[in-house]
């Protein structure tokens, strides 16, 4: 598991491989992660956008930026945690992913930026 405050919130993020597939006739690998957001700061905040980068070891690198996490836009008291799981696939066994939350303080309408800490995303049977 990787951690990463910024602003008072705190990410935590574990990664698991799930399998591979074949999708037209390319062999897909699929990963989970799991994300903990919590809020550490004095402030309500509200999740609005996020923004993430997915490399893989060939070299491809994903962009995906959009409106909140798994269809939520979770708002986080001080002290409140929110976790959620989703996955992506990769071309290869091996690569990382990386990002920030766009979120938004309450009491002062400020957006923050909130750094997504790097992880890894790994085969366990291509490790070595």
């Amino acid at each position: 598991m990787v951690t990463k405050v910024t602003n008072g919130i705190k990410i935590s993020v574990k990664s698991n491989f799930t399998g591979s597939f074949y999708e037209k006739a390319i062999l897909k690998y699929c990963f989970e992660y799991i994300v903990e957001i919590e809020n550490n700061s004095n402030e309500v905040v509200h999740l609005d956008r996020r923004q993430w980068y997915i490399y893989d070891s060939l070299n491809n690198i994903e962009s995906v930026y959009g409106e909140g996490v798994v269809g939520e836009k979770p708002i986080l008291s001080p002290g409140n945690v929110y976790k959620y799981k989703s996955s992506c696939l990769l071309s290869s066994p091996f690569g990382a992913m990386s990002g920030y939350y766009e979120m938004i303080d309450f009491k002062t309408n400020k957006l923050l930026k909130i750094i997504i800490p790097s992880f890894k995303l790994n085969a366990p049977f291509a490790s070595n």
